[in-house]
């Protein structure tokens, strides 16, 4: 890992660029000098870190109020990296069935999530070894973040992670069903209720087939992009209750 650049943003947080080998990411560290800091892994949308940028950096800055550092990378085959013509493909399968008013077929879903977790999760791995090798951050590490099925892997393989925030909202392959019930840590999950495209059954299916002896299901009305404030709040005091 080397840093690429840094800032410091208006309320003190430390920004910070990096390269992981070819993996973009960003760290957020906290103003106050009680360092070393938690550590939330904080898992952005497969959209960039471009277009996503304004919400990682305000979760960020709140997860830096409560002490805590937070770190994203680059999702394979998002933002600058490149392209997989079989993810592309699966996107297009999915498109076409959504705007037919077609059932999203277990072949599509699996397409499109099992060969960017296969990747995503060593990455994350990758970059945990590297961050927690920094003097600044240390203790208890969190992950929180979308594409579910990541999160549900990185529960089950990754002992260096305490608790997870897991946003529901994205298909999930089946066999992901049967490694959630390998899930130990407690877990917060949030779902929008009204989440347009995406199967809610599915969701509240994943959430019961967990097998963590503590985990939460926060629901609120609305879709995909309409989380409201309390719900950002409970998850700081889920982080701060199992990582401090």
């Amino acid at each position: 890992m080397h840093f690429t650049s840094e800032q410091r943003l208006d309320d003190g947080v430390l920004e910070r660029e990096f390269a992981l080998g070819e993996i973009p990411g960003v760290l957020w560290t906290p103003a106050s000098a009680s360092a070393p800091f938690p550590l939330i892994l904080q898992s952005p949308p497969p959209l960039g870190l471009r277009r996503t940028y304004p919400r990682l950096v305000a979760r960020a800055r709140h997860s830096a109020a409560n002490g805590f550092a937070t770190a994203t990378i680059e999702l394979p085959g998002s933002g600058d990296r490149p392209r997989w013509p079989a993810a592309e493909q699966a996107r297009a399968d999915l498109r076409r069935a959504m705007d037919a008013g077609e059932p999203v077929s277990d072949e599509i879903i699996d397409a499109l999530v099992l060969p960017l977790v296969d990747k995503a999760v060593p990455e994350w791995q990758a970059a945990l070894d590297a961050l927690l090798a920094l003097p600044e951050i240390g203790g208890s590490v969190g992950y929180s973040g979308g594409v579910i099925s990541i999160g549900t892997r990185l529960a089950v393989v990754e002992p260096r992670i305490s608790a997870a925030v897991l946003f529901a909202g994205s298909f999930v392959p089946r066999a992901v069903f049967e490694e959630a019930r390998r899930v130990a840590i407690p877990l917060h999950v949030l779902l929008q209720w009204d989440d347009e495209g995406n199967d809610r059954q599915a969701a509240l299916d994943l959430f019961d087939a967990f097998g963590s002896k503590e985990k939460t299901l926060l629901a609120n009305m609305g879709g995909h992009t309409g989380v409201p404030e309390h719900a950002g709040e409970a998850a700081a005091r889920f982080f701060t209750r199992h990582l401090m």
